[in-house]
């Protein structure tokens, strides 16, 4: 249990932290950014995969980059649901999908995995 608040906190910053470094992404402060995180942890498990299997013949003819356009709408759809967090388009929504990437696997790799 406390590993996923651990997680949820180092998210809410990683949100924070790309939206200062890109512009067109602003988020309020870090209540948005916490309310960010689950919106986008719900995104994840119920719109991500249904996308993906739809884009599965274009993303298997891009070599998987599709994925990020994909990363990258999904993204933008938090921005319009979260208050306090916002994406003002695709060039940012990309750039900042790309960063969350980048960032969210370091996390994985340093060790908040498990506590136990």
């Amino acid at each position: 249990m406390i590993n996923i608040i651990l997680k949820w906190i180092a998210y809410a910053f990683v949100i924070i932290f790309v939206a200062w470094i890109i512009p067109g992404i602003s988020v309020a402060n870090f209540l948005s950014a916490l309310l960010v995180c689950i919106v986008l942890g719900i995104i994840n498990i119920l719109i991500k995969p249904l996308l993906e299997f739809i884009s599965l013949p274009i993303n298997f003819l891009t070599l998987g980059l599709f994925s990020l356009v994909i990363n990258a709408l999904l993204l933008m759809l938090a921005g319009k649901i979260t208050p306090g967090f916002h994406v003002d388009g695709f060039l940012a929504a990309f750039l900042g999908s790309i960063l969350l990437a980048i960032i969210s696997v370091a996390i994985e790799r340093i060790g908040l995995k498990s506590i136990d």
